[in-house]
């Protein structure tokens, strides 16, 4: 590979550790939490790749994690950005971790290493995929996130028995995959959205039921839903009071499981009663998390029938925008207000 410069423009963090605040995924600028400048390029050691990023993703979690409101704490002064896509250049001194040199690849850095808002990403081998011939680019940008938490939510709907899920968001870029994918296994979804022109498009997607959460009629249509499917399981990016009012109506032994949290509203859950004498539960699902624990078969098959899927065209990634890294801090904000159409990516 040709010699690496000593530096490289990324999009670092100007704040540490958490926020304390709650104030959802939406972005009013960017330059509130981070800034561009020229840093070193990170030297991969041990089991570490670096990757030269093509195309970077920017998903609800890194405006999240950006504000202090993620998961694990911010490290000020590294780059942003969970997701990408690029060519592994260098690596340490671990075997397999030199065996990708060269490859084409998606990369997450949700566990450590540096951002992939960045001319150049560091993260762990484990948290590269080699891409299949054929692959888009922007699908490669955006296949870790979204595809693999509709994959590991579907297959865990599956696993549970369930014959039909509730999803909410469901217009989103990951809601759509769930869609086409859940109708795919046999699973009837019921899909909720907010605006009535969403309902068609999911409905052609292989939404099962789409509820409008907007309509005056909302109350009743859910309580046929519910009679009609009894779908066990909510996976929910949302987590306001609409959630905890479908979790209330739906079956005995439900079980509400929070992927995302879009809404700064603190729901207030409806009968408690309900956890004891009906057996529900609340609990939450983290991709990061599902990576660590799944099997190696769980995780290789996921990441062939993500690829396949989109190579085949039955999934697709909608972009929005493409941003020049030197134009986001001026233009990411009001490029995330057209979000709903699709991802915005970052190129370097």
């Amino acid at each position: 590979m040709a010699d690496l410069p000593d530096t490289m423009r990324a999009l670092t963090l100007l704040h540490d550790g958490y926020s304390g605040t709650s104030e959802g995924p939406q972005l009013d600028d960017l330059a509130r939490w981070v800034t561009l400048e020229d840093v070193s390029v990170p030297k991969p050691e041990g089991r570490q790749v670096l990757v030269k990023i093509g195309l970077a993703n920017v998903n609800p979690s890194d405006i999240h994690y950006i504000k202090g409101e993620y998961g694990q704490p911010r490290r000020k002064g590294m780059p942003a950005g969970f997701e990408g896509m690029g060519t592994v250049v260098s690596a340490g001194e671990d075997e397999e971790a030199q065996g990708l040199v060269g490859q084409r690849v998606a990369v997450s850095t949700s566990q450590g290493g540096s951002g992939t808002w960045a001319q150049y990403a560091l993260t762990d081998k484990a948290a590269v995929v080699p891409l299949a011939k054929g692959l888009k680019d922007e699908d490669g940008a955006a296949l870790i996130v979204n595809p693999m938490t509709a994959y590991a939510m579907v297959d865990l709907v599956q696993k549970a028995g369930a014959k039909s899920f509730v999803m909410t968001a469901a217009s989103s870029q990951l809601g759509k995959l769930m869609a086409s994918l859940g109708r795919e296994k046999g699973l009837h979804s019921v899909a909720t959205v907010r605006r009535e022109a969403h309902r068609s498009p999911l409905e052609g997607l292989g939404a099962g039921t789409v509820l409008n959460t907007e309509r005056d009629d909302f109350s009743t249509m859910l309580d046929q839903a519910m009679k009609q499917h009894a779908p066990t399981i909510l996976l929910d990016a949302v987590g306001d009071t609409t959630s905890a009012t479908i979790f209330r109506a739906m079956p005995a032994g439900g079980r509400w499981i929070l992927y995302g949290k879009m809404s700064p509203e603190v729901p207030k859950l409806p009968d408690l009663g309900q956890l004891v004498f009906q057996m529900k539960t609340i609990e939450g699902f983290w991709l990061a998390e599902w990576m660590r624990d799944a099997s190696m078969e769980d995780k290789k098959a996921g990441f062939e029938t993500v690829q396949k899927r989109f190579i085949s065209g039955a999934w697709a990634t909608d972009v929005s925008d493409t941003l020049p890294l030197d134009e986001a801090p001026a233009k990411l904000a009001s490029a995330m207000e057209g979000a709903n159409k699709g991802k915005v990516l970052l190129k370097p």
